[in-house]
């Protein structure tokens, strides 16, 4: 794998689409259990979301693997573990990481023992860590900008 430019397309496009899954988990009622359950597209919603938020910060830091430190990565556990040896994440925030990639994992191949009160748990309590990760990823491109490239330069 060669490196090259981190794209600046991807980068915004990746941490838009958390911001906009995390959102819309946030309109969900996840302070009120019984408002949560009452309605049972909340539970499809918030575990589409949780998926799709968790797929595109995980997309995100392969992206930054590949493009700025010619590092390719199979699985996507080995992304949090790559970013904290290339010095893009601390060691607290690629545990996060690699702890939400566990959850992506389950949610993707073991999704019928993922229950509806552990997403309700996850949507209601375990947000900030999303933005954890994504802040620190913020932070690392926002110090780096010799290393991120408009597409079409």
């Amino acid at each position: 794998m060669t490196r090259g430019f981190i794209s600046r397309r991807i980068v915004a496009d990746r941490m838009a689409w958390v911001e906009e899954m995390l959102s819309h988990i946030g309109s969900l009622p996840c302070s009120d259990r019984t408002a949560f359950f009452g309605d049972a597209r909340n539970v499809w919603a918030a575990e589409s979301c949780l998926r799709r938020a968790l797929e595109a910060l995980l997309d995100l830091g392969r992206h930054i693997l590949a493009k700025g430190f010619a590092v390719g990565v199979s699985e996507y556990k080995e992304v949090a573990a790559s970013l904290v040896t290339k010095g893009v994440l601390s060691d607290s925030i690629g545990e996060t990481l690699r702890v939400l990639a566990g959850y992506r994992n389950r949610l993707v191949h073991f999704y019928h023992e993922v229950t509806k009160d552990e997403l309700f748990e996850v949507c209601s309590e375990q947000l900030g860590e999303f933005h954890q990760v994504l802040s620190a990823l913020k932070t690392w491109i926002n110090r780096h900008p010799d290393l991120i490239r408009d597409d079409d330069l």
